[in-house]
Order: C-alpha cells, then structure tokens, then sequence
C-alpha cells in the first residue's frame, strides 16, 4: 500500500465537517494568533527605538557615557570651542 492510496481513502471517508471544523479551522486560529503575538512584540519593540532615539535623552546619554569612560579610569577626549 501507497501513502497517497492511505491518505485518498482517509480524506474520502472524512466527513467536511469534520475537515473544515477540527483541522482547517485550527491552523486558521492558530496562524492568526501568531501574526497577533508577533504584531504586538513588533510594537513594543517600535515603542523602545522610539524612546531610544528621543531627542531629549541625548544630553542623558551622553553623560551616562561620559560616566562610563570616567569610572573606567580611560582618557576623556573634550573638543574645545
């Protein structure tokens, strides 16, 4: 015996109902919460670049880097105007 002979047999004795309800119905769902989950980490992941990139952390950012140069004892180049 074949496996596409199996599979004929089993899909022309399966009722649609069943066919539709249990299986298609169920990886439907199931793909749909899936886009709905990545969706919402694509957003959250949107919201931190959008607090990552505010102009008005720049000056904070930079001090926690000045921070950071100094408390590991490295030379801190300063422009001069």
């Amino acid at each position: 015996m074949s496996v596409t002979y199996i599979i004929s047999v089993f899909v022309r004795e399966l009722p649609g109902c069943i066919l539709f309800g249990w299986i298609f119905m169920s990886v439907a769902l199931f793909l749909l919460m899936l886009i709905a989950y990545f969706r919402m980490q694509l957003s959250e992941v949107d919201k931190e670049l959008a607090m990552l990139h505010d102009p008005r952390n720049t000056l904070l950012d930079y001090r926690k880097e000045q921070q950071k140069l100094w408390r590991s004892g490295k030379k801190v180049n300063k422009c001069r105007n």
